[in-house]
């Protein structure tokens, strides 16, 4: 499979974690693992992560010699792609094992049992932003 094909599948499976992720843990009741989010660290991803999938988008959709499509575009769209991802993985610490007599009492995860899905999206766009870091180094996309 081309570079290019793989940056246009996972394109829209960063939109998925990015919104999944806000679905999940924007709601006020119990959130699933053993730490509350800072809701300002929820906002970092939530933005970052729009601004960069509209960044993105348009530098994949328009063509090379336009403002949209030019290499300022993509640079600006990876680095907000950055910054998703290590919110993003700043937010995961939620599953860390703690200590202590009340490390059990936690809240349990509605959409799985575990971290699992959390790992799974994060660590996914951890590998998705690096290829798309891969692909724009390499003038594949």
């Amino acid at each position: 499979m081309s570079t290019e094909i793989l940056v246009y599948i996972l394109t829209p499976l960063a939109a998925v974690v990015v919104v999944l992720t806000r679905l999940r843990l924007a709601r006020g009741d119990a959130v699933a693992g053993q730490f509350q989010i800072s809701e300002r660290l929820l906002l970092v991803h939530t933005v970052a992560g729009t601004i960069a999938l509209l960044l993105w988008v348009l530098f994949l959709a328009f063509p090379e010699d336009s403002f949209l499509g030019g290499s300022v575009v993509g640079i600006v769209a990876l680095g907000f792609f950055w910054l998703t991802v290590i919110a993003g993985l700043l937010i995961l610490t939620r599953w860390l094992p703690t200590r202590g007599r009340h490390a059990d009492d936690r809240a349990t995860d509605g959409w799985s049992k575990g971290p699992g899905l959390s790992i799974l999206a994060h660590v996914g766009l951890f590998v998705g932003v690096s290829v798309f870091t891969y692909a724009y180094l390499t003038s594949a996309v």
